[in-house]
């Protein structure tokens, strides 16, 4: 893995950022503390990116390439997408990793540290923090719902060849 430093918060790293769809409910204030807490990464074809049963507090964007996600061995996925995201699960529900994400190729994917909630501290009086958080959890919410409809399709198709081979 190759990993810059926590990005800057300048006009134009806030412009690479609204071209990702996944963020496009973003005000640039917003954008500007996401950066604070993220760091751009790159990696090999092969390498993995997360690790099941691991419990890092890294969230990830797609910016280019094409990941893997399995479980048990069992490939689950594959996410292709510019902007598509992952690694949401154990920032949501605080256990360890419940897949391992390995890159299919050369990935680069912007890496938001969650933990880091002290770049997010604000030098004015109001809580933007809560709205920062509130709009992290509403791309959560709409990434979950478009897996879980995904994964209902799958189910389906499973039953349909099971009732089909009996």
């Amino acid at each position: 893995m190759i990993e810059s430093k926590f990005l800057k918060e300048n006009i134009e790293n806030i412009q690479r950022l609204m071209s990702i769809s996944a963020l496009k409910h973003f005000e640039t204030r917003n954008l500007g503390k996401l950066l604070r807490l993220s760091k751009i990464r790159q990696y090999e074809a092969g390498e993995a990116i997360i690790q099941e049963g691991d419990r890092d507090t890294w969230l990830y964007f797609l910016l280019s390439g094409e990941v893997r996600i399995s479980k048990e061995g069992e490939e689950i996925s594959t996410i292709g997408r510019r902007g598509d995201l992952f690694g949401e699960m154990r920032i949501i529900d605080d256990r360890s990793r419940s897949a391992t994400v390995t890159a299919i190729d050369k990935v680069v994917a912007l890496a938001v540290d969650t933990s880091a909630k002290s770049r997010m501290a604000t030098s004015d009086g109001k809580d933007e923090r809560l709205d920062f958080l509130l709009l992290l959890y509403r791309i959560f919410a709409e990434y979950m719902t478009l897996r879980l409809r995904l994964t209902n399709e799958e189910l389906v198709k499973a039953k349909k060849a099971v009732k089909a081979a009996q």
